[in-house]
């Protein structure tokens, strides 16, 4: 039987307010802030049936990323220095780069495709891939898979 179960990873722009205040209230359950799923779902201004109907669909993507891989694909600039800024990044965050392909650029620009092992210590993956974005030179990120 084909599992009907998918996954998307989404940038946080194209997420329903509703489902950001579920793992918002969540978190203030977690982090005891809040005493009760009444109490979380009021703090941040949802229905306690909102947090039921959407909890175990929605966590923040460096929740549940430990000890995955992330594939992902980078177009940057063919500039000195520019993979190296990439490749920084992802060692101040404590990730452990599995493969790396670099394509002969065209007109100036590289196509890099990383796989990435996400292990327990490293940081926010969705701030690592963030900062990766922000950095000189790359014109964008798109996180092909994850497994």
């Amino acid at each position: 039987m084909e599992d009907k179960t998918k996954y998307f990873v989404l940038k946080k722009k194209a997420v329903p307010e509703v489902l950001l205040k579920v793992v918002e209230a969540k978190r203030l359950l977690d982090t005891e802030r809040a005493e009760s799923v009444q109490e979380a779902a009021e703090l941040v201004g949802i229905s306690r049936s909102s947090f039921y109907k959407y909890k175990d669909d929605i966590f923040p993507f460096h929740d549940n990323a430990k000890g995955k891989t992330i594939t992902m694909v980078i177009q940057m600039d063919d500039e000195p220095g520019v993979l190296s800024l990439v490749l920084r990044t992802i060692a101040d965050y404590h990730a452990n780069i599995l493969t790396i392909h670099q394509s002969i650029p065209i007109n100036g620009v590289a196509s890099l495709t990383l796989s990435v092992d996400i292990l327990p210590n490293t940081g926010d993956v969705s701030q690592m891939v963030e900062n990766i974005e922000q950095e000189n030179g790359i014109h964008y990120l798109k996180i092909l898979a994850r497994e």
